[in-house]
């Protein structure tokens, strides 16, 4: 474990003819905080004892500031795009299923037309595989949809982004293989997730009882090959569905899979999404709209196949009537359903000044105690403070959007352009043709099929299907890597680089399992800002795979792509700013320190 490791990332290594600043966390904050930083202007006729300034000549000569900003401007430019085009194309390699079936039951096809076993019709995948290889938006407009959905942007992933690299500078490892035994593994795992969705969390724990819990932790380390997060080198109740990152390693085709710090400290929900987020005069309410247990989907196979083929869902989701905290793992999926402002509400809880009267406008700290790094250049300023320019909480939340943007470009690239993967909703159904209707030329790996996951999930739902909690089942496009896992991570980095990770959350909560609408506290090891904001990212992401719609290593490798988007975003703008500072510095999801 490289917990002390620090690499220092030199975003201009050229001379600049003006000075360029560097950012840390702590720095980030004024001493009262980024939300209180920003400056007010005021009229000078309003202010009492100053006289209006005398009317100055309008002068069309450009003074000497105005022509060395202007060409700092295009140097600094020149310098980012120059030293982003020297990083190479990183290898992607793939996992083998697209040539290895020439039916392509182990790539995803949702959205086209498919016959009565669910296989794609040849003539469509051979136009979604051309235009993947052209690139030309004509090529995509030729591919033959099965239904009335659309596929999910597939050329927004070319987009040029002006700040940081491009999508195939990014390099992941590739995605398991259909027969193999890890995808085997990520079967099973996410089988029994389905089957524990209304399990509450707090039973995730080391001392639980649950006997539900106890068979998935058992079943799961008898696995011939499973990558999550071990205690001990086994799997256990507290380490049961906790996230891992997977980065590109040369010497292991598998990748280098690690924990990130904090994600298996405390409750699996992150503290960032069971707080109030402030909103200047309003406020986030962290309680949430929860679907029912009865809102189970897709294990009717000829409602499988309607979705498989593109036509809209016929039932819809059933809520129930209070809202409520994140107490089960069907909340989370819920809660990720529809793209949550998760990181807004973070940013708004670290930024905003606590201690008020009424918790729900008050962030987490309070005026006394800034969240920033001690180097940030306006906690050292004598006469200046941050704002929306830089620094302040709009320059933050300014950061997330484009980053949010930027990693589901290079999310996406990889779906469409190089891995288009097999969905657990299709996997589920080449087993229940396996085992149901005796088509003997899907190669499932034994491990899931013979199962105690399957098994159960068959006397529940009465096929081998994978029950999903969204009635449309995935989005079309494919399962690797995953979109919102990319999402958390890109905004845990951004985070993480603004603001002090080191400090240790007070009077963490966990909600109520006899009563869902209350928090009480949480006894336990200490949490940290940075721990939770890399729960908050795995939390993101890992919900999807409660739903049914994701395997593990979809989220893994977002996390290695989310973090790397940020990071060279991060370098692009340190070389931006005008203040002095020592560098944006963050531990990485692999425990590494990185100083940019």
């Amino acid at each position: 474990m490289a917990d002390n490791l620090t690499i220092s990332i030199d975003c201009n290594p050229g001379s600049s003819p003006l000075p360029i600043a560097a950012v840390t966390r702590r720095s980030m904050l004024g001493g009262a905080g980024i939300a209180v930083g920003a400056a007010v202007l005021a009229s000078t006729s309003s202010v009492s004892g100053i006289a209006p300034a005398a009317a100055q000549a309008v002068s069309a000569d450009s003074r000497p500031l105005d022509a060395a900003f202007k060409r700092r401007a295009f140097e600094v430019r020149g310098i980012c795009a120059s030293n982003n085009e020297k990083i190479p194309v990183a290898p992607h390699p793939a996992n083998g299923d697209e040539a290895r079936y020439t039916n392509k039951i182990g790539s995803d096809s949702r959205g086209l037309p498919h016959d009565k076993r669910g296989e794609v019709a040849p003539e469509a995948w051979q136009a979604l595989y051309t235009a993947c290889q052209s690139g030309d938006p004509a090529d995509f407009e030729k591919i033959p949809l099965g239904g009335t959905r659309k596929l999910i942007n597939p050329l927004g992933t070319l987009a040029v982004s002006l700040c940081g690299i491009n999508p195939t500078q990014i390099g992941i490892p590739p995605a398991p293989a259909l027969a193999s035994a890890e995808r085997a593994g990520e079967a099973v795992e996410v089988y029994w997730q389905s089957l524990l969705r209304d399990v509450p969390l707090t039973e995730l724990r080391d001392d639980t009882s649950n006997r539900d819990v106890l068979a998935a932790t058992e079943e799961i380390n008898k696995l011939a090959d499973f990558r999550g997060p071990k205690s001990g080198g086994r799997v256990t109740p507290g380490t049961l569905f906790r996230a891992n990152a997977l980065y590109f390693d040369a010497g292991d085709p598998k990748g280098r899979s690690v924990t990130p710090p904090g994600v298996l400290d405390g409750p699996l929900i992150s503290q960032f999404l069971l707080r109030d987020a402030p909103y200047a005069t309003q406020w986030i309410s962290a309680q949430i709209r929860t679907a029912s247990p009865a809102s189970e989907f897709l294990t009717d196979y000829d409602e499988w196949l309607a979705i498989q083929n593109g036509a809209a869902p016929k039932r819809q989701l059933q809520f129930d009537a209070t809202p409520r905290y994140i107490t089960t793992a069907r909340d989370l999926a819920e809660y990720i359903h529809a793209g949550p402002a998760l990181g807004w509400a973070a940013a708004l809880l670290l930024a905003t000044p606590g201690g008020g009267a009424d918790k729900r406008y008050s962030g987490i700290y309070p005026p006394a105690e800034p969240v920033s790094y001690p180097s940030n250049p306006y906690r050292k300023s004598k006469t200046q403070g941050p704002g929306g320019g830089s620094f302040g909480l709009p320059y933050v939340q300014a950061l997330l959007a484009t980053g949010i943007s930027n990693s589901v470009r290079a999310s996406y690239w990889q779906k469409y352009f190089v891995h288009r993967a097999v969905r657990p909703e299709a996997y589920g159904a080449l087993a229940h043709h396996r085992l149901a209707n005796g088509v003997s030329d899907y190669p499932l790996h034994d491990d899931f099929l013979e199962s105690e996951a399957l098994a159960r999930s068959k006397a529940k739902y009465g096929t081998y299907l994978l029950s999903q909690t969204y009635p449309e089942g995935a989005p079309f496009h494919s399962t690797y890597p995953g979109g919102a896992t990319g999402v958390g991570a890109v905004t845990a980095t951004i985070l993480k680089a603004f603001f002090d990770e080191s400090r240790v959350i007070a009077n963490p909560v966990q909600p109520d399992p006899a009563d869902p609408t209350r928090l009480v506290p949480y006894d336990g090891p200490p949490l940290t800002v940075g721990g939770e904001l890399n729960k908050l990212a795995v939390n993101f992401g890992f919900g999807r795979n409660w739903a049914g719609i994701h395997w593990r290593s979809d989220a893994s490798a977002s996390m290695a792509i989310g973090e790397e988007v940020a990071i060279c975003m991060l370098r692009d703008e340190r070389a931006t700013l005008r203040e002095p500072f020592d560098g944006f510095s963050f531990t990485r999801f692999d425990g590494s320190r990185v100083t940019i």
